[in-house]
């Protein structure tokens, strides 16, 4: 039991460590995606 409460912990902080990366990810992939939708291709 107090390996899987410890590895639950130790994937929320990779979660809570790699969250900035996934909106960076996410932010950048909508911007490329709305200036291929405006340049009309």
């Amino acid at each position: 039991m107090q390996t899987l409460q410890s590895s639950y912990r130790g994937l929320s902080l990779l979660l809570d460590l790699n969250w900035d990366r996934a909106l960076y990810l996410g932010t950048l992939t909508a911007g490329l995606c709305l200036g291929i939708w405006m340049s009309g291709l």
